[in-house]
């Protein structure tokens, strides 16, 4: 037997007005299916379509016109890097489950291998970002949705993305109200504190880069193997969530309290790393504090699953905004000789998911104001976020004083000072750091 998708009535309404073929005479349209797994089944809460691409003389990539009816004309490329960005705007607990693929009748032919070609260039291109380590417990297999638009038939099948060779399972696709109307929500601020020395050796922005991620991958697996306590106290991975957890009427959501402790590491472990002394032209540091949320679902959560998901969110959030500043670096290109840069990362905003009880993300550069927030909402998940819906208090304290992640660096190009390796860099202005900003 199949997998079985409960997916939200909202879902629903929202494919059922996604189809309004144009003048031009669109023949089909892309987008991606927003949820969490879990071991027994699957929950799907949203539906957002592919955005358009803008290119001179051209129509949005992902239609297609009947003059050359075809799916050779689908942007995988395009479709794939929307992906990684609705994903940098999902809380912990969300996940791109799959895509949905609406056609006309004359391409049903083609749409079961088209599918399959987008889950997995998908999550090829979306994993590759991850800093956390899967489990044996993580969900394996991706959902694809078609739906005709003449018979409004809709055909769901899984693909396991870690098979090459996998083939398209049946799965079963279930229409539900209030699906996530009681997911407990957990949050957590966590303050960041990094260090990642840059080496002799990585002149060049690539290999800058490169350094960087590595020192990022030994944060976050410290991170996975901290402790997590909710509402204060360490339970039982196994135990529930939500102790003797019974039916009610009115769904209501609870609200936990998270917080990681990073155990100190055992001066007597044999597996403690031996000090060297390499040439070092710089370092990254990373201070400051950054707000995070998660979501699991409510049939009888473990604390185990809720501490994945609030970790992974942790260390989402921060890799995220890294990998923005590291953008802006290859962009830049090679500095030459000592160079001081003050970057100001961007603040982390939340806004309500229209009709249901969950969050979304985003990040908002020093230089942007709400309204440029509220217009990405609506070009990357398609839906209306009035500006006073958007929350920007949450990585900010004492009202006047915002911690948000903030990159200092000043590089030299020729370095003379050595140090001892790994992961203790000498106190010099050669660093990039995350701060406190007015």
């Amino acid at each position: 037997m199949g997998r079985a998708y409960i997916v939200e009535e909202v879902v629903e309404k929202y494919l059922s007005k996604i189809w309004a073929p144009d003048s031009a005479g669109s023949s089909f349209v892309t987008g991606l299916l927003i949820g969490q797994n879990s071991s027994q089944r699957d929950f799907v809460v949203l539906a957002v379509k592919t955005p358009q691409k803008d290119t001179v003389g051209q129509g949005p990539s992902y239609v297609s016109r009947r003059a050359g009816i075809s799916l050779d004309d689908l942007d995988v490329e395009w479709i794939t890097e929307h992906a990684r960005q609705v994903c940098q705007m999902l809380p912990g607990g969300l996940s791109v489950l799959g895509v949905f693929l609406v056609t006309v009748p004359e391409l049903s032919k083609e749409a079961e291998s088209t599918l399959r070609q987008l889950v997995f260039a998908i999550d090829k291109h979306v994993s590759k970002g991850h800093l956390w380590s899967l489990t044996e417990e993580d969900v394996t297999e991706k959902v694809t949705l078609h739906i005709c638009t003449k018979t409004r038939k809709a055909v769901c099948r899984t693909f396991n993305i870690h098979d090459p060779k996998s083939s398209a399972k049946p799965a079963d696709w279930k229409y539900q109200s209030g699906v996530c109307s009681s997911w407990p929500m957990l949050t957590c601020s966590v303050e960041v504190d990094i260090l990642i020395p840059v080496l002799k050796t990585q002149v060049l922005p690539q290999d800058t880069v490169k350094c960087v991620k590595e020192g990022l991958r030994t944060w976050a697996k410290q991170i996975e193997n901290g402790l997590c306590l909710i509402n204060g106290k360490s339970l039982p991975e196994e135990a529930e969530l939500v102790p003797g957890q019974k039916k009610i009427t009115k769904p209501v959501q609870q609200i936990f309290q998270a917080q990681i402790l990073i155990p100190m590491e055992d001066l007597q472990s044999e597996q403690r790393s031996t000090a060297s002394v390499k040439m070092c032209s710089g370092s990254l540091t990373l201070k400051g504090m950054v707000h995070c949320l998660a979501y699991i679902q409510s049939n009888r959560p473990r604390v185990k699953h809720a501490a994945e998901v609030i970790k992974r969110d942790i260390i989402n959030t921060v890799s995220s905004r890294v990998e923005i500043f590291l953008e802006d670096l290859l962009i830049e290109g090679e500095n030459k000789g000592p160079a001081t840069v003050q970057q100001l990362l961007p603040l982390r905003v939340f806004a309500p998911v229209p009709n249901m009880r969950l969050c979304a993300c985003d990040y908002m550069f020093p230089d942007e104001c709400l309204s440029d927030v509220s217009e990405h909402f609506k070009e990357m998940l398609d839906w209306v976020t009035p500006e006073d819906s958007i929350d920007f208090s949450q990585e900010a304290i004492s009202g006047h004083t915002t911690m948000n992640l903030k990159a200092t660096s000043t590089v030299k190009a020729h370095p003379e000072t050595p140090f001892k390796d790994p992961n203790i860099a000498p106190k010099s202005n050669n660093n990039y750091y995350i701060g406190n900003h007015g």
